[in-house]
């Protein structure tokens, strides 16, 4: 969608000059200066004082970047695929403990913003039940008429559900945004207008608009250019809003913002994988095995350790902390060879009754936050593979895996040097996909003794757990080997899940006193994600099942979900389910088990009857508490978030999916799914 109209502050006009200068010259008796955009005539006019007003918008004063996400922050560029190019400048991004503010450049490659964006602005004072703002727990009631937050896709012309909260994480209510959470992945390429109205205070006074907004909604002439030059964009704003049945008079703040292009989200990871596969062409990857242990346990015949070779798109020698190597080109080039590790096991199941094998599904294998490729022997996985017959194999997700923790260190301090873990990411998909090609190629690991003969290499899926759910999404977004694939503990979005997580508890020990503001931290977050999208599920997300990228088959996927989970946040696996189409298990929860106006699960339909084909998540309830209704993690009981892959009748659920004609089948009867992990 090309959009002709961006907020940005640098498109004035003379004309809007000329009228301004009249305006203020004229303002002790004239009462009826109009710019010819509006209704016809002014309601006169009104003093402004704007700071910084060539890079900072001024609707929400709290902070130059507020409200966020915001088409302010562009300018027009017709060689995008919005028509659109971001341009925050460095002075008004986040800075850290030594004054060095977010470098921005990187950002300002995109064409717009997360298509999972956290919508956030300042709100002085104001009282969510008093407003009658809903949360988590009344998603449908963000779709009600007198809503008193809407956020149209102006495209679609329909309103998006969301939920609302006040920041959590703060010290002081004084440093407490506002959230509008949209409840499932806003559409690529679409411009988004968001209205607040009637927000009321504790006492239920209602909140007054600022001065500068005031200034667009009651068409009062300013004395400001900058502020001037806005006024039609504002008038298209307020005709958005009409069109949806919102009238101007009573809105406290309304601002646009337009969603980055699929093409600018994906074009990095798109364009190394078809690169480094029309290099590979037939052949297989190469690779060397390092040690084979027989026997090392119960449920392994032997566990395999190697390395496998993949085109580099990284600076140097892709170690932690390098780029993407763009050399003069826009898109990122190679720059030689990545060896990548690889561990894999073999279950004793895969050697059928000694004389002949009986050839095991081959799958990838996803691991945990910031781990090894070493985790596929976990106790889990080695069941799952002995009970369903599965050879997996992993490799590390480079970019968040354990030889990567220096650097994120270094990212806490810094978010200036976020892509080198966005960038890195994305190789580590690529390291995955060429592991999936190894392993169903005819010349790859079944040419080695140690697997000849043992996996049956017709079809690939994947396994992965916690960030291998996360990382899985990406991965089966982009997987031209895999069509079918199951995400334990998932979700997506890491902008929304750091803050809900206990795992974020150690590294804010760091991010924290880098940034000692506690509403710029927030923002820093935000600005995160937008690149966290390149390598991660939300960028992905409205491919991940149909409507595939471009030269990438459609895909169908199985979330299972911990109730309760305190490192990933069902919420945000929740959000996935809407964004991809997937269907629900129900009855989800027991009754009262959690505190949500019902249906608990608002926008996922349930599953009407098994065995299902399509799409699916499941929720599996141990006996946690639910999780908080606030950016906070839950704290109360055990983690079940280990917990539903280490139930036998869910590892049978992923085991029947993960086949060729596989589907969803039941497990849990006429009852929701309770996970035993003993």
């Amino acid at each position: 969608m090309k959009n002709s109209t961006s907020g940005s502050h640098g498109a004035r006009t003379r004309r809007a000059h000329a009228l301004v200068a009249i305006c203020v010259a004229l303002a002790a008796v004239a009462t009826a200066c109009s710019d010819g955009d509006g209704d016809g005539g002014s309601n006169g006019t009104i003093d402004l004082v704007v700071e910084n007003a060539d890079r900072c918008d001024w609707l929400d004063p709290r902070h130059c970047l507020l409200p966020f996400p915001n088409d302010f922050f562009t300018v027009a560029d017709g060689s995008t695929d919005t028509g659109l190019q971001l341009n925050i400048q460095r002075a008004s991004a986040p800075r850290n403990v030594r004054g060095v503010h977010v470098d921005t450049t990187e950002w300002n490659r995109n064409d717009g913003f997360s298509p999972g964006a956290q919508i956030v602005t300042y709100v002085d004072g104001i009282d969510l039940e008093a407003t009658g703002l809903v949360g988590v727990a009344n998603i449908g009631g963000s779709l009600g008429k007198d809503a008193p937050a809407v956020l149209i896709d102006t495209v679609t012309g329909q309103r998006v559900p969301y939920f609302t909260e006040l920041d959590a994480t703060v010290s002081s209510p004084a440093n407490a945004v506002l959230f509008v959470r949209p409840a499932r992945n806003l559409l690529e390429s679409h411009r988004h207008v968001v209205a607040l109205r009637r927000l009321k205070n504790a006492a239920g006074e209602t909140i007054q608009a600022g001065d500068v907004f005031r200034a667009y909604r009651d068409d009062l002439i300013s004395n400001v250019p900058e502020v001037e030059a806005r006024r039609e964009h504002f008038e298209r704003i307020f005709a958005d809003l009409d069109d949806a049945g919102v009238a101007r008079d009573d809105l406290y703040l309304a601002w646009d913002f337009t969603v980055a292009s699929e093409r600018n989200l994906s074009e990095r990871m798109l364009h190394i994988r078809d690169n480094a596969f029309a290099q590979l062409g037939a052949a297989a990857p190469g690779f060397t095995v390092q040690s084979v242990e027989e026997n090392p346990n119960d449920e392994l015949a032997r566990r395999v350790e190697g390395t496998f070779e993949v085109p580099s798109y990284m600076t140097g020698t892709g170690a932690p902390g390098s780029r993407f190597h763009y050399a003069s080109s826009e898109l990122p080039q190679r720059n030689g060879t990545y060896t990548a590790d690889f561990t894999c096991i073999v279950p004793k199941a895969a050697l059928g009754d000694g004389t002949t094998p009986a050839p095991a599904r081959p799958s990838l294998y996803g691991h945990g936050l910031l781990g090894s490729q070493g985790e596929v022997v976990a106790g889990n996985v080695r069941r799952m593979a002995n009970e369903h017959n599965f050879v997996f194999c992993a490799t590390k997700w480079i970019g968040m895996s354990e030889e990567d923790v220096p650097n994120a260190v270094t990212i806490l301090g810094d978010i200036s040097t976020f892509p080198t873990l966005a960038d890195r990411l994305q190789q580590g998909v690529l390291n995955t996909l060429f592991l999936g090609r190894l392993m169903i190629h005819e010349n790859g690991l079944v040419s080695h003794p140690a697997f000849t003969g043992l996996i049956d290499r017709s079809h690939l899926y994947y396994d992965g757990n916690s960030q291998g759910g996360i990382m899985g999404g990406i991965t089966t977004a982009v997987s031209i080997d895999f069509t079918r694939a199951v995400l334990g503990v998932p979700a997506m979005n890491y902008g929304m899940l750091l803050q809900r997580s206990v795992d974020w508890d150690t590294y804010r020990q760091i991010y924290d006193p880098a940034y000692p503001d506690e509403l710029e931290r927030g923002l820093g977050i935000l600005l995160i994600q937008m690149l966290w999208d390149r390598g991660e599920a939300s960028g992905y997300a409205q491919h991940m099942t149909d409507d595939p990228l471009p030269n990438t088959p459609a895909h169908t996927v199985l979330l299972h979900v911990a109730f309760g989970d305190h490192q990933v946040a069902p919420d945000a696996a929740n959000i996935q389910a809407r964004t991809i189409g997937a269907r629900i298990h129900a009855p989800t929860v027991t009754a009262g088990r959690l505190p949500f106006v019902e249906p608990a699960y608002w926008g996922i339909e349930p599953i009407a009857s098994y065995p299902y084909s399509g799409s699916a998540i499941v929720i599996w309830d141990s006996g946690a508490p639910a999780q908080p209704l606030v950016n906070l993690p839950p704290r109360i009981g055990e983690d079940p978030h280990g917990d539903p892959r280490s139930d036998p009748d869910a590892r049978r659920q992923k085991a029947e999916f993960l086949k060729p004609d596989g589907a969803v089948v039941n497990v849990c009867g006429d009852w929701p799914c309770f996970a035993d992990p003993s």
